[in-house]
């Protein structure tokens, strides 16, 4: 078994003509930019690029076969040198089972299969070009269309406050909208843990995936995995997410729950701490909040729990957050260590300490330890590192 890195979520801001996918991604998230900078910046084995039915991506996909740039595996998944790409599609669910808008991640295992997903889709979308579009189907209609295709079906940041599963999708519990064996893992999201998503005892026989949501390039690989299979391909892919034939989530890297945008209930007016028992912001006697997810997984908590052996969970800190670490003084580092995933997993501290200043690499030690001082995120906003 080899060990490879991934990051299943990954959104297209632009096509290769400039016409928007992502509304709210960057313009530089091209197809063939974000597979350029996943794996020579990032250090990338493995990615899911959310948007492949958009039209206009599947015409810069078959572009770059053609050049030979791009080459298909007969195991599935699409090569780029020795990076691996699962075509996949982010799409809303709001149909009459659901209290609210849901995200889920659909990956299917060739480009062809991807172009049906989309010949289909077009005919349950507003408008197909763009991205987390609604589908005007219900959630099990759309998992027994992935399955048909012999895609994977998994509900996306599940406990975020807004379009997700857990947050105000159900009530309680994922059987209200889907069926609970056409789903092939669950996505925590950059708020929660293994731990705080295991006190829900519907989750255990799921396996968590932790990717990164990138709306830019620099996102790319906030949160990754790191997978045992045999080789990179879909069909390992699905293997792992069962843990078959020893293929498996070897560990999860993720935020520190802490630093995620919604971890803690916030007032809606000014994000400042609610009090829920006075239902009243503590500062500005604001009425309306957001709920964070450690108070809706306490909500959710299930009675009698059993143990769940899973993958260690990580606490991650992505370069980017690390105080003084600036694109230059990043960019340094690249140049003298290749990649990101080299830095944050394999370059000694003394070797880091060389090239930039002895203050920010300690706190590079220090985010590997899981030893920084945080400061809770909540209501859009992400936590911070308070070490300075």
């Amino acid at each position: 078994m080899k060990r490879y890195f991934a990051d299943f979520h990954i959104h297209i801001g632009r096509t290769f003509t400039g016409k928007p996918v992502k509304i709210t991604g960057a313009k530089s998230l091209t197809f063939t930019n974000i597979i350029r900078h996943a794996r020579n910046e990032k250090g990338l084995d493995i990615i899911g690029i959310i948007d492949c039915h958009s039209p206009e991506v599947i015409l810069e996909i078959e572009d770059l076969a053609q050049k030979g740039i791009v080459t298909e595996h007969r195991d599935g998944g699409l090569q780029y040198g020795d990076l691996t790409i699962i075509p996949g599609s982010e799409l809303e669910i709001y149909d009459d089972s659901c209290k609210g808008p849901i995200h889920v991640l659909c990956f299917l295992p060739t480009l062809s299969a991807m172009k049906v997903f989309s010949a289909w889709l077009s005919g349950h979308l507003k408008n197909i070009t763009l991205s987390s579009q609604r589908i005007y189907a219900s959630g099990r209609m759309l998992q027994e269309k992935v399955k048909e295709l012999d895609g994977l079906f998994i509900p996306a940041h599940v406990f975020t406050p807004f379009k997700s599963l857990f947050g105000k999708g159900v009530e309680r519990s994922l059987t209200e909208v889907f069926d609970p064996d056409l789903i092939d893992a669950i996505e925590l999201g950059l708020s929660a843990d293994t731990k705080m998503a295991d006190q829900i005892a519907e989750l255990h026989n799921y396996t968590f995936l932790t990717n990164s949501d990138a709306h830019s390039l620099k996102k790319i690989a906030r949160e990754y995995q790191i997978l045992e299979m045999e080789s990179p391909t879909f069909a390992e892919l699905k293997k792992a997410l069962t843990g078959k034939e020893k293929c498996k989530v070897k560990a999860n890297f993720g935020l520190d729950p802490l630093l995620g945008k919604y971890h803690q209930t916030v007032c809606s007016e000014c994000f400042g701490p609610f009090d829920e028992a006075k239902g009243k912001c503590r500062n500005c006697s604001h009425h309306k909040f957001i709920k964070g997810v450690a108070d809706r997984i306490s909500e959710l908590k299930s009675s009698g729990e059993l143990l769940v052996e899973r993958p260690p969970y990580i606490h991650q800190v992505p370069l980017e957050f690390i105080p003084g670490l600036g694109p230059k003084m990043l960019e340094k580092l690249l140049n003298y260590f290749g990649t990101e995933m080299a830095i944050l997993h394999d370059v000694p501290l003394s070797e880091i300490n060389k090239v930039i200043p002895e203050k920010i690499a300690k706190l590079i030690g220090k985010a590997r330890e899981g030893t920084l001082n945080l400061k809770a995120g909540g209501g859009g906003k992400y936590g911070k590192i308070m070490d300075i």
